[in-house]
């Protein structure tokens, strides 16, 4: 049965950090691109990051670039996302998934991707 089991959410006040994990199970997240997703109230789901089955390379929304850093652990078939200088604006709910596309432009489109994890809040505030 395939599963993504996503953790590691909470409150921080701006300027904190968090790891978020994505825990696979039922295929290998290898033989996948594995994303990164948000959902703030009111707003559509937002493509965060994603790591790309290829090779491994990793593209960022702008608005996280340079804060967020996503990885994936083979041997634990785990996908993370390291989150640091947290603002209010990153508030959400985030969802990892899986996609088999291959292009960039198809890896940012939540439509490429065929399963979801449940979702994990992130609340920054002070």
């Amino acid at each position: 049965e395939v599963q993504l089991q996503a953790s590691g959410g909470g409150l921080v006040r701006p300027g904190g950090s968090l790891r978020l994990s994505c825990a696979a199970s039922g295929f290998s997240i290898d033989s996948y691109t594995m994303g990164w997703f948000r959902q703030a109230p009111g707003k559509r789901r937002e493509w965060v990051s994603f790591i790309h089955k290829r090779d491994g390379s990793t593209d960022y929304v702008d608005s996280v670039k340079g804060r967020f850093t996503i990885s994936r652990d083979s041997a634990q078939n785990t996908v993370y996302l390291h989150m640091n200088s947290l603002k209010p604006e990153d508030t959400a709910v985030y969802y990892c998934a899986r996609t088999e596309a291959h292009y960039y432009s198809d890896c940012r489109r939540p439509s490429r991707y065929d399963f979801w994890g449940q979702g994990t809040q992130v609340t920054v505030s002070s």
